[in-house]
């Protein structure tokens, strides 16, 4: 997985600022639908925190957390929370810093395709959800898509895909994976 620098991962918020917003608050409205009062949320490759913010503008039960490879994007969480409570830590999705079935919903945007061993990010994923907690994957519709079905299959059994169109841009580049713990 790729660790940003200080000024990479300022330029990577600066971006997320301007052309994210619509994805974020889509991804919101589906972890508000699918999450009881009170759920525990991880955003794995949290990067700057603006899904997490979002939700917890959107959702201030849900108990949040958020991973990133670099310190310099987890400090950026920090600010860009402006005071809401999130726990963020410096971890890799290989190795996930949560004990087992400990995590209701664990939710991925833009950053799968940096993950360099698919299987043991889906067995970890896998091992921090409860039973009947849920993943969702958004990333790139190009990226790796046989092969991150087939690493959530061996673990989760079936997956769910469905194409996500932003609303800026004239084709759907995203697509969103689904799986049940």
């Amino acid at each position: 997985m790729t660790t940003f620098g200080s000024a990479q991962s300022a330029g990577y918020d600066r971006r997320a600022t301007r052309l994210l917003g619509s994805l974020y608050r889509r991804i919101a409205a589906d972890i508000d639908t699918a999450t009881a009062q009170g759920a525990t949320v991880v955003d794995i490759g949290t990067g700057p925190g603006k899904l997490l913010s979002t939700l917890a503008t959107r959702r201030p039960d849900l108990r949040l957390h958020g991973i990133d490879l670099s310190p310099h994007m987890i400090e950026i969480a920090h600010r860009n929370l402006d005071g809401h409570p999130a726990e963020l830590a410096v971890a890799d999705v290989g190795d996930l810093p949560h004990p087992d079935a400990t995590i209701d919903f664990a939710v991925s945007s833009l950053s799968m395709h940096e993950w360099p061993d698919l299987g043991a990010a889906t067995r970890e994923l896998h091992r921090i959800l409860r039973p009947g907690g849920t993943l969702t994957i958004y990333d790139f519709r190009f990226a790796r898509t046989a092969a991150i079905q087939q690493a959530l299959r061996t673990h989760f059994g079936t997956v769910d895909t469905e194409t996500v169109r932003l609303p800026w841009h004239p084709v759907a580049v995203i697509t969103r994976y689904r799986a049940t713990a």
